[in-house]
């Protein structure tokens, strides 16, 4: 058994090294749905059926705990997973919460009501689809009131970066986090609601300029799911390989996923 980690493309990746750096032992399957990416444009009923498909393919690689390290998945299709589909002895996380509990400095599994915190005013980048759910706000809703959100749909930008067109997201970039600026010009801080967007970290900074408090998932999320298995340890179970799979073509996937992290990852096709 190992601990599955998905995403619609090569964005998860960043949660998968952050995991990885953080618990060097604990084996993991990689799922890249690159056949049918972005999730991003997609409607919520697709991005559930996909997101399914994508899970119960981890399942048979003895995945019982999945990690959705895709936003756009996380927002529209986990909590009718976990209300409707998920059978006994398996989980599916998300990777709102972890960054959710940083922001408002909870610890995991206090369930106090919501209450005042230090950040009034935040910005949200994201998918489309992302967006459009309003993932973010209820469940920060659980957690915090007089949090003023203001959300842009970051358009494109997945798209630039799966095709590897640095410049172009770059511009993206900066063009999206302009018209977030002209609703809310003095955000405290900045969600980068997509795995993509660690890439693109330095150019969201340098557009925000300096004051804003930037989170980034990648090790919030590892941070959790270390915590996770400590109380959970059922589920590292006995397995001792990684594997990276993907739906797409294996040789382009292995290529674009080298150059995205600057390091040789070999995928399989699922």
């Amino acid at each position: 058994m190992a601990v599955g980690v998905f995403d619609s493309g090569l964005g998860g990746l960043t949660v998968h090294q952050a995991i990885a750096r953080r618990m060097p032992d604990l084996p993991l399957v990689y799922l890249g749905d690159n056949a049918h990416a972005p999730y991003g444009v997609r409607t919520a009923d697709n991005i559930y059926e996909l997101t399914c498909r994508a899970v119960e393919r981890l399942w048979d690689e003895g995945c019982d705990l999945v990690i959705l390290a895709c936003n756009t998945a996380s927002a529209a299709a986990l909590r009718r997973m976990q209300e409707n589909w998920l059978p006994p002895g398996k989980r599916v996380l998300g990777v709102f919460v972890p960054l959710i509990e940083a922001m408002t400095e909870r610890q995991w599994g206090d369930n106090s009501p919501p209450r005042e915190v230090a950040v009034r005013h935040v910005a949200l980048f994201a998918t489309p689809a992302t967006v459009a759910s309003r993932a973010f706000q209820r469940e920060l809703a659980f957690r915090a009131i007089g949090v003023d959100v203001e959300a842009q749909p970051c358009g494109g930008v997945v798209d630039a970066i799966e095709d590897g067109d640095e410049m172009l997201a770059e511009a993206l970039v900066r063009s999206h986090v302009e018209a977030l600026k002209r609703r809310m010009p003095h955000p405290e801080a900045a969600i980068l609601g997509c795995t993509h967007y660690p890439l693109m970290e330095q150019t969201f900074r340098e557009a925000l300029g300096e004051g804003v408090r930037v989170f980034s998932q990648a090790d919030l999320v590892a941070e959790s799911l270390e915590d996770y298995l400590h109380r959970r340890p059922e589920f590292i179970g006995p397995g001792t390989s990684s594997r990276f799979l993907t739906t797409g073509d294996p040789a382009r996937v292995t290529a674009k996923a080298t150059q995205f992290l600057r390091q040789s990852i070999q995928f399989e096709s699922a």
